[in-house]
C-alpha cells in the first residue's frame, strides 16, 4: 500500500492563569490548557493520527503521562520524535488537515504561524497544512469555556526511492 491515513482527536480542560499552547505557539488568552505536557491539543492530534496510520497505539503509549522526563515538556518535541518514527519507517507526509473547537480566543490570527511551525517540524510545505477552527456555538464543555478540542486527519506516502 502506498498511502495510509491517521485520524487524532484530543481534549484539554482549559484553567485560568495558565499559558496556552497551541500548534506550538503560545496564543495569549486568559486560560490555557491543563495537561503533564504543555497541553498543545493541536499537536497532540497531529501525533495520534502519525502514530495512527502506521498503528503505532497513541500518544499516550510512547509519552506517558506517569513519566516525569515529559512533565511540562514542549510538545513541538513530542512531534519531532514522532515523525521521526513515521520517516524512519519510510514514510512521509502527504497532508495534514485539523480542527480545533474553541469559543474563545479567535484563532484567526494565529493560524498562519501555526501552520509554518508545524511545516516546518515536518519537513513540509506549506500547502501541506490544513488548520480550521470552529466553535460549538455555546453547546457543551467548549462552549461553556470549561475545555478545547481537536480533530487531525493525516495522509501519509511510502518514500519514493531514487
Amino acid at each position: 500500500m502506498a498511502i495510509r491515513i491517521g485520524y487524532g482527536y484530543d481534549v484539554h480542560q482549559l484553567a485560568e492563569g495558565q499559558e496556552f499552547w497551541l500548534g506550538g505557539l503560545q496564543v495569549p488568552h486568559t486560560h490555557g490548557a491543563v495537561g503533564h505536557s504543555d497541553a498543545d491539543v493541536l499537536l497532540h492530534v497531529i501525533c495520534d493520527a502519525l502514530l495512527g496510520s502506521l498503528a503505532l497505539r497513541d500518544i499516550g503509549f510512547h509519552f506517558p503521562d506517569t513519566d516525569p522526563q515529559y512533565k511540562g515538556i514542549d510538545s513541538k518535541k513530542l512531534l519531532q520524535h514522532t515523525y521521526d518514527l513515521v520517516t524512519e519507517a519510510g514514510w512521509q507526509l502527504g497532508n495534514l488537515d485539523c480542527t480545533v473547537c474553541l469559543e474563545r480566543p479567535k484563532l484567526s490570527p494565529h493560524i498562519d504561524g501555526m501552520r509554518r511551525c508545524i511545516a516546518g517540524l515536518l519537513g513540509a510545505e506549506l500547502n501541506q497544512i490544513s488548520i480550521k477552527a470552529t466553535t460549538t456555538e455555546k453547546l457543551g464543555f467548549v462552549g461553556l469555556e470549561e475545555g478545547v478540542s481537536a480533530h487531525a486527519v493525516v495522509l501519509i506516502e511510502r518514500v519514493k526511492l531514487k
